[in-house]
């Protein structure tokens, strides 16, 4: 599936079980997000909806959860609703697998869509290198990675 695909494999020195609560529990997620207070607000079974929101309370995003397997799988609809072009694509296949390799969980987080050079594509390959580089930290050290300098279009377009 899909014509525009995004992959981002990393390595954390955690759990899988702690991994997946970063990835869906809210007293996490608020922590080591960009931008920061960042929340994601589900029920997290199969066919429940879910959305982001930043701190400010607008929604960035919105979807249905497709397939729920903790602490191994996570599979999301997912559209962009801040910027119109983003939002008139629809809806990207989002998939979160994690995987025990020895002392780290391999996380894997593909995007795809059945559009030729999707701009929310393009979008989700700049930002998910922020969160789970913060992600990572935050799970290893306890220090979500925040201060990260962007420049002032990326800003613009993420917030």
């Amino acid at each position: 599936m899909g014509r525009s695909k995004f992959v981002y494999i990393t390595y954390i020195r955690t759990t899988p079980q702690k991994l997946w609560d970063a990835l869906t529990k809210p007293e996490f997620i608020g922590q080591y997000w960009w931008p920061a207070g960042t929340m994601l607000e589900s029920e997290w079974t199969p066919g429940a909806s879910w959305t982001m929101r930043f701190a400010d309370g607008r929604i960035a995003d919105v979807g249905e959860i497709l397939e729920i397997d903790p602490p191994r799988r996570l599979v999301l609809k997912w559209r962009n609703e801040i910027m119109p072009e983003l939002k008139a694509e629809g809806f990207v296949r989002g998939v979160f697998e994690l995987q025990q390799d020895g002392d780290c969980v391999r996380l894997t987080v593909t995007h795809t869509m059945d559009i030729d050079n999707a701009k929310l594509i393009e979008g989700v390959s700049f930002g998910w290198p922020i969160v789970l580089s913060s992600l990572k930290s935050f799970l290893e050290t306890g220090i979500p990675m925040l201060g990260v300098h962007l420049p002032d279009a990326a800003v613009r377009r993420a917030t």
